[in-house]
């Protein structure tokens, strides 16, 4: 793999981010380090993908405060949580937003590295999901606009007539649409192109 995992470690203790970092980046990982939960949220937007270990105890705003305010903005990143004694509570309610784990300290490197594995894998497949929305948005852009409304229809869950009756066409118009959809999405099932059409972000409500 060329390019480095990329770990933000954000921890207002030096001594943790200074540590951590050695071990991470003698373990193959390109690191960014932020003395607080605010810096980091103040370049949140233009940072480099990577896995987020978030420490809990900071001054300004703890970890589950910046990791809700994380989720709140939009921004998917996999976060994996630091504890000390008696944050277990913190760390469950942290699980529960969505981290990926979390690590008491001291912790040990092997679960650090298991748990960037597993955040790593999470990024991967967001991505992917990320490509596939893309890949899904370009197919139905060349549709017209005609054939976009009648796939819109279907993925509703309208049958011909009822798409037929919504765009005042008839629905033998509605068939030959729906049949150049099918061939220019280059699907032989509805189902295939449904799946396309909920990828692009048609079938919402209206």
């Amino acid at each position: 793999m060329s390019e480095k995992r990329l770990v933000h470690i954000v921890d207002d203790e030096e001594a943790i981010r200074r540590s951590a970092g050695f071990m991470l980046r003698t373990s193959g990982f390109a690191v960014e380090t932020w003395e607080s939960g605010v810096s980091f949220l103040r370049e949140a937007k233009h940072v480099d993908p990577g896995c987020i270990l978030l420490d809990v105890r900071m001054p300004e705003m703890n970890g589950l405060e910046v990791q809700r305010e994380l989720a709140a903005r939009g921004i998917g990143l996999p976060v994996i949580v630091l504890t000390g004694h008696g944050d277990v509570d913190t760390a469950v309610e942290a699980m529960k937003n969505g981290a990926v784990d979390f690590l008491e300290k001291p912790f040990e490197k092997a679960h650090l590295l298991r748990a960037l594995e597993t955040g790593f894998h999470r990024l991967d497949r967001r991505g992917e999901e990320l490509a596939s929305a893309r890949e899904a948005a370009v197919c139905v852009a060349a549709l017209t606009p005609r054939e976009q409304d009648v796939l819109r229809g279907l993925a509703r869950g309208h049958p011909n007539k009822t798409i037929a009756f919504d765009l005042g066409i008839s629905p033998r118009t509605v068939e030959v649409h729906r049949a150049n959809v099918m061939s220019k999405l280059n699907v032989h099932s509805l189902s295939d192109a449904l799946r396309i059409a909920f990828a692009a972000g048609l079938g919402g409500a209206g």
